[in-house]
């Protein structure tokens, strides 16, 4: 599968913001979204081929929102990449028992972000 279009979601605009533009300097297309909830919304309306998503948000957390992408049969097929703080072995474990194919932790670096879209082309 040749990755065109990123999802980049977490509700710090500083995150946001550097994986916005690592990914886009790469040549992807990048929609982003601030919570869990525009996450699911934009996964349905945009089809992306990859998400990276952070965990800890308001009201909906990424473990959340990547289980419900994971129901649906039109978004079940997206990666969903965590990048987070979080980064104990029990949250790894987590996060793949959530349906999350990788967790890189913050700070990353862009060939980190990178190597994560290479692994799914």
């Amino acid at each position: 599968m040749a990755i065109k279009k990123v999802l980049v979601v977490d509700d710090s605009t500083a995150d946001l913001v550097n994986l916005q533009k690592i990914i886009s300097d790469a040549g992807y297309l990048v929609m982003t979204a601030t919570s869990g909830q525009e996450a699911i919304k934009k996964a349905q309306a945009e089809s992306p081929d990859i998400i990276f998503m952070d965990i800890v948000m308001d009201r909906m957390d990424g473990y959340q929102a990547c289980r419900e992408l994971n129901q649906s049969t039109k978004t079940r097929d997206i990666p969903v990449v965590f990048v987070t703080s979080k980064n104990q072995k029990a949250d790894r474990m987590w996060a793949e028992m959530q349906g999350g194919k990788a967790l890189v932790s913050k700070p990353y670096t862009a060939d980190q972000i990178l190597e994560q879209i290479s692994r799914f082309q």
